[in-house]
């Protein structure tokens, strides 16, 4: 009785028709950085104060700046107040020059933002500052809690229909949400659209991830993984480019997600099924017929009755749960995406509060951090992992990187800061 794994070695366990695979695999992981790291751009915020334009019906000929003095009260370091403005009173202009105001209230006719023609985010269009501030981080925990359901959801439909299946219904929810959230008439509307939208993007690199691996043999499978998550940073790196000529928040979302549906479709037709994933449905014939196709584009041969002789036993999603050593290690690697993630996205997603501006800021660290930084790192990673393995290489890199973020706290506030701590998160 033959394994599975003698059965790719006929076949080919990385021949040309993986790494066709592995390239077309790599493609969907820049658009999973598009929707995590989108929201940096697509929820920006900008100088802002309240509307006092009620003023210039007594005295329309009023420069920005005299309006704000006679209208807006400062802060204690002298700034103008963004949630707060003097009371409209039924004065004329000279008596409210020589006496001023000093009555405050909320911004009850709405807000001006200071920010170029052209440029918009939903925090300029559904006016989400002041008390509303915390809805913009509100739809970013919507969209993670989302992830986490897509991830629960997708391993079963995974399972039950099929890695193809599970991928193409991604991309497919992915550019359906991504697309649909650009029409979204309200703040309400947005964050349900996200949750979704979390729930079916984030888990595109692991589906892509799961179809490579069981394509693959074992001395290949860290280098492809890595490649596929690699992709995600060249996906941070195209996106500060394409948000600095998409400036409304609308048409970067269209312009970042429509293009999936020639994804999907092109995925549809070049995607072949997990083998492996047939063999444990029983569906001998047609994990037969993708093994022959991949025999056939690697130029070798699949023995008529080596899959008969094959066995791959079923297993259940339950058996990390009741397996001793399978439920030890899943709560490692639990907390350990967790502790990773909190650093990562941590950072990532609160580029916009650096002090600099948003889309040199991103510029910087999209290309100088995560393309010449993290692309390496991971690329680098899969040598160490080959020459000391897996477990000595998680941990080094755990401690490195949680030892570099406390260096961070000893080095003076400023830009410096800032690039130390995007080159020690990775």
């Amino acid at each position: 009785m033959s394994s599975f794994g003698q059965v790719l070695k006929e076949v080919g366990e990385f021949g040309l028709f993986q790494k066709w695979m592995l390239a077309a695999l790599c493609i969907p992981s820049i658009f999973s950085a598009f929707n995590v790291i989108g929201q940096v751009f697509i929820g920006m915020s900008f100088p802002h104060h309240c509307n006092t334009d009620w003023i210039l019906e007594k005295g329309p000929n009023l420069t920005e700046e005299k309006q704000k003095h006679l209208t807006i009260p400062v802060d204690e370091g002298g700034r103008f107040e963004s949630c707060k403005m003097f009371t409209p009173v039924d004065l004329d202009l000279e008596t409210i020059e020589r006496y001023g105001l000093n009555s405050t209230t909320t911004c009850i006719h709405g807000w001006k933002y200071e920010v170029q023609p052209g440029v918009s985010s939903i925090l300029t269009e559904f006016d989400l500052v002041c008390d509303t501030r915390g809805l913009i981080q509100v739809s970013q925990s919507l969209y993670m809690t989302g992830y986490l359901c897509g991830a629960l959801v997708f391993g079963s439909i995974s399972d039950r229909f099929g890695r193809k299946f599970a991928i193409l219904l991604s991309l497919f929810l992915t550019m359906l949400f991504g697309v649909t959230i650009a029409f979204s008439p309200n703040i309400y509307v947005y964050m349900v659209l996200r949750f979704f939208n979390g729930a079916s993007s984030g888990v595109i690199v692991m589906n892509t991830s799961v179809l490579m691996v069981e394509w693959i043999g074992p001395s290949k499978s860290a280098l492809c993984t890595m490649a596929i998550t690699g992709f995600f940073a060249v996906g941070q790196m195209l996106l500060s480019g394409i948000a600095y000529l998409a400036k409304n928040w609308r048409i970067l979302q269209l312009v970042l997600f429509a293009p999936l549906i020639v994804v999907s479709v092109t995925m549809y037709w070049f995607l072949p099924e997990s083998a492996r994933w047939l063999m444990t449905q029983g569906r001998k014939k047609e994990a037969q017929k993708q093994l022959e196709r991949a025999a056939r584009v690697n130029k070798r041969s699949l023995p008529e009755d080596l899959l008969d002789k094959s066995n791959q036993d079923r297993k259940n999603m339950l058996d990390i749960f009741r397996i001793p050593y399978l439920r030890k290690r899943t709560a490692i690697m639990a907390f350990n995406w967790f502790a990773v993630s909190f650093l990562y996205y941590g950072l990532s997603l609160n580029v916009g509060s650096f002090g600099l501006d948003i889309y040199l800021t991103q510029l910087i660290f999209g290309f100088l951090i995560f393309g010449f930084v993290e692309i390496p790192a991971n690329m680098s990673a899969w040598p160490l992992i080959q020459h000391f393995g897996r477990r000595i290489c998680e941990a080094g890199f755990l401690f490195f990187s949680g030892v570099s973020c406390l260096l961070t706290l000893a080095v003076p506030k400023g830009i410096f800061e800032t690039l130390l701590m995007f080159i020690f998160s990775v």
